[in-house]
């Protein structure tokens, strides 16, 4: 008989790619003991190296919070663009964070319910042949594929609706259950000499371009053959395995197309990787207490549960994928930055269940939005954060959401994820103290924007110091800095579609500080020699009257500090 591992926690994760990774991290950091089963054996998911999507998000108003945490570290780590590396980092978010278990290489198979609610889930481990079962108050389902709603009897919608459900003007006249297809991606990598490409006899033949029609196929760092696309028009989840042996014959075909038919500057590139994995964009959605649609994309609309924020387009793909002829996709931007409900991302019917990802409770046309993967890591860390306060009054995510959403997202924003529209509350300490600078306006270091227009330029040598009146009791420094969330295409992206010859290496935003030092009552109590991160948080145990940042090293002319706070015990 194979042996059984049995696991208590608070929260049980279902997932491990973006999504399930902030869900995970924002609330083990909080103290919820948390279990991650996750079937793959690197995390990440579509931004895996099983499949190497870079991460999409919302252009020129980049997300904060975790997502932008892995980006910056990423930048300064990994600075070639390695997939090896890049798996590694987020191994390390997860196996190394306190308060979680990770469970690799674990599907999950069945679910036992308590009336409404979930009880416990099973996963097979193959790398160990056991089983792990998995007791929590609370899950999220974070899979992409939502594998707790047939185990559990969850309510999920699959296909399009009609234009007339939602009133949705881009939605098909007649509802069915075509999604968006599925992609087995390619990295190709140029050579100083040429490089020969012998296609197997089962690949797919293009000899001319009438079959890549409105496909760019020029090679370079920003090509990722997003297009190799098919499963549409079939089973998303029950004939992946059929799609994606028709998919590894699309893209050898387009790769003997690229390097043998035709002049396409390709005589120096090599095929360097290409996914078994197929990554997907759309299968079960689960349908919570609000389902987003359309207009709530486009006309960017803001909910007061709000606890994310997505503004990537409309980019809604045909069905037939590769195969369907003329353009592939439509997309249509949204007018501004539109909020994320928590409404949309817990059960409608089934009492403990959150999920995040691409499976939340949107329509399909909201969905081809949402599904990007800066969004999603935004959904999962607004999980986690739900997941803190519904542990803490002991209460459902309904309850949650009805009482104490106003907690939630102060959370959320003191976590460093922006919700727009909305002000972090400062502490108390910070309030109260007298503020003095070295030079500029220090008023916006207190104001709870976190970014844009809110800001402290500082050059070497400025300072700020709060001064309190008398001593008071220090547990935490909080600062802001300015990552270059404006910034646009590859320099956006976290890794490279394929590799130029020479490509230059990512280096850290010259606009980011580089070193500063914190003191207490003139007394150094921190250093920072190679400041990369735009969140940076010091935990402290001290009594002082007067706390002061002092700028010692800016990569250019002067630099941006968006917040500047000191906690007491308030908070």
């Amino acid at each position: 008989m194979l042996e059984v591992v049995e696991h208590r926690a608070q929260l049980c994760i279902i997932g491990g790619g973006l999504a399930g990774m902030g869900a995970a991290i924002e609330a083990a950091k909080h103290g919820v003991k948390t279990v991650l089963m996750h079937e793959r054996p690197v995390l990440g998911g579509n931004a895996s190296s099983e499949i190497r999507m870079w991460i999409c998000g919302m252009w020129g108003y980049m997300e904060t919070g975790l997502v932008e945490e892995l980006r910056q570290e990423n930048i300064h780590r990994n600075p070639d663009g390695n997939y090896s590396v890049w798996d590694m980092l987020l191994y390390e978010k997860l196996r190394f964070q306190e308060n979680l278990t990770l469970l690799l290489n674990c599907s999950c198979m069945d679910a036992v319910m308590d009336g409404n609610a979930i009880k416990a889930v099973k996963g097979w481990q193959m790398t160990t042949q056991k089983f792990h079962r998995v007791e929590a108050d609370f899950f999220a389902d974070c899979s992409g594929d939502s594998i707790l709603a047939p185990l559990t009897g969850a309510e999920f919608r699959i296909g399009r609706e009609s234009k007339a459900e939602f009133n949705e003007s881009m939605a098909p006249d007649v509802p069915d259950k075509c999604t968006m297809g599925m992609s087995c991606l390619m990295q190709a990598r140029e050579h100083a000499s040429p490089r020969k490409f012998t296609p197997p006899a089962w690949a797919n033949s293009y000899p001319d371009d009438s079959a890549l029609e409105n496909r760019y196929h020029l090679l370079g760092p920003m090509q990722n053959f997003w297009f190799l696309e098919l499963g549409g028009d079939r089973d998303s989840i029950g004939d992946s395995e059929e799609l994606r042996d028709e998919l590894l014959k699309t893209a050898i075909g387009v790769w003997d197309h690229i390097k043998n038919h035709g002049d396409h500057g390709a005589e120096n590139w090599a095929l360097d990787w290409i996914g078994f994995l197929p990554g997907k964009r759309e299968s079960r959605r689960y349908t919570g207490d609000y389902i987003m649609t359309q207009d709530d994309i486009l006309s960017g609309r803001h909910f007061p549960d709000s606890v994310a924020y997505g503004g990537w387009p409309v980019d809604d793909h045909f069905p037939g994928g590769f195969l369907h002829r003329g353009v592939p996709n439509t997309h249509v931007y949204p007018e501004r930055a539109y909020g994320v409900p928590l409404r949309s991302l817990y059960s409608r019917n089934i009492a403990n269940l959150f999920f995040a990802g691409r499976n939340i409770s949107v329509s399909h046309m909201a969905l081809s939005s949402t599904r990007v993967m800066a969004t999603c890591m935004l959904l999962g860390q607004a999980v986690g954060a739900a997941v803190v306060t519904c542990l803490k009054h002991k209460i459902s995510p309904r309850e949650a959401n009805q009482k104490y959403i106003r907690e939630i997202q102060q959370r959320l924003m003191e976590d460093d994820c922006t919700l727009p529209g909305m002000e972090r509350k400062r502490p108390e300490l910070t309030q109260k103290a007298k503020l003095s600078v070295s030079a500029g306006d220090g008023e916006n270091l207190r104001h709870g924007a976190d970014r844009d227009m809110s800001f402290w330029e500082v050059k070497n040598g400025d300072w700020a110091e709060y001064d309190f009146g008398t001593p008071a009791e220090v547990r935490e420094i909080r600062v802001i800095f300015d990552t270059d969330l404006e910034r646009k295409g590859d320099v956006g992206r976290n890794l490279p579609a394929g590799y130029a010859l020479n490509m230059p290496e990512k280096k850290t935003t010259d606009k980011l500080i580089a070193g500063f030092t914190v003191f207490a009552d003139g007394k150094e109590i921190y250093r920072s020699e190679e400041q990369y991160l735009r969140c940076f948080r010091l935990p402290v145990k001290i009594t002082a009257q007067r706390i002061r940042l002092q700028i010692d090293r800016t990569r250019s002319a002067s630099g941006k500090i968006f917040a500047f706070d000191v906690k007491g015990d308030e908070m």
